[in-house]
């Protein structure tokens, strides 16, 4: 069980759930919010991102990219705790539990609204199952031709906030796309510290990532500029009723501050305590953020 846990990765677990926590605080202060939906929501996100660090795992296994050289905390796979076929039949289980509590979900959170909506969403979430698994997985995986960032900010950001609103509120209107875009971009920015802290290995084994495509100069610079992005875009959601901001202005500390040091470094093998830190920051301020708009 123990090496099961470790291969689940759950320390990316909260920054999956920071997603729904924005969405369902912005339903709470509009007037609706639904703990069935929520807590359904919170589940199938939990076993998504299993799934994703599941597929990801075998993925980059597959294709070499987890070696002997690689930084950061060692896979399954490659420290050898499991096989393949073991891993094989883990992304089943979970991909089906997945697939459970996502039906679930969209039954519960479209109940009185036409079929086809409920279409919609049964849609996007294949799409969420799919994109789970195609990270590294397959023959053209989008982590390896560089669009990781696009999907993170997608899943993570915009899909995940205003999909977890819409299913409580049955409504959406554009100012959303604020908190979800900054939600969106924080996110982006803990995948690009993990590509900035292993460019060296993926550039040799040929995993193309945004960081390899810009360097890793601009990249730094990309991360500093996604964090300032993501705090402009809550404040100017906040500007109509600045008190509300008070809140979670503190959670500002938690990204300017290891961004402003990125900038400065080039032991990129030490950069994991960044991405942690953008991680709990992320899951921290979403909380601060909801205690804002609801107080």
């Amino acid at each position: 069980m123990k090496t099961w846990l470790s291969a689940f990765r759950l320390r990316t677990l909260p920054l999956a759930f920071s997603c729904i926590i924005m969405g369902s605080g912005l339903a709470l202060a509009d007037g609706h919010f639904n703990p069935l939906v929520f807590s359904l929501a919170l589940i199938t996100t939990l076993f998504l991102q299993i799934l994703s660090n599941l597929a990801n795992d075998y993925g980059d296994f597959e294709k070499g990219t987890d070696n002997p050289n690689r930084v950061g905390p060692d896979r399954a796979l490659q420290a050898g705790l499991v096989t393949k076929e073991q891993m094989i039949k883990a992304m089943w289980t979970i991909f089906f539990l997945s697939s459970i509590f996502g039906v679930w979900l969209i039954y519960e959170g479209t109940l009185g609204l036409e079929l086809k909506k409920a279409g919609l969403f049964a849609v996007l979430g294949m799409a969420a199952l799919v994109a789970a698994v195609k990270y590294t997985m397959g023959k053209n995986p989008y982590g390896y031709a560089g669009l990781g960032d696009l999907f993170v900010f997608l899943f993570f950001g915009l899909l995940g906030v205003l999909g977890s609103y819409f299913l409580q509120t049955h409504t959406f209107h554009w100012k959303l796309l604020l908190p979800a875009s900054a939600i969106g971009l924080f996110t982006t920015a803990v995948l690009n510290i993990n590509n900035m802290r292993d460019h060296v290995e993926d550039e040799k084994t040929g995993k193309n990532t945004l960081v390899i495509r810009m360097g890793i100069h601009w990249a730094k610079r990309y991360h500093f500029l996604l964090n300032i992005g993501g705090i402009l875009l809550i404040m100017a959601y906040t500007i109509p009723d600045i008190r509300a901001a008070w809140y979670f202005l503190f959670g500002f500390i938690l990204f300017i501050k290891p961004a402003k040091e990125i900038l400065k470094r080039d032991d990129y093998q030490a950069f994991d305590p960044y991405l942690k830190k953008q991680a709990i920051g992320t899951f921290l301020f979403s909380l601060l953020f909801v205690l804002g708009i609801n107080l």
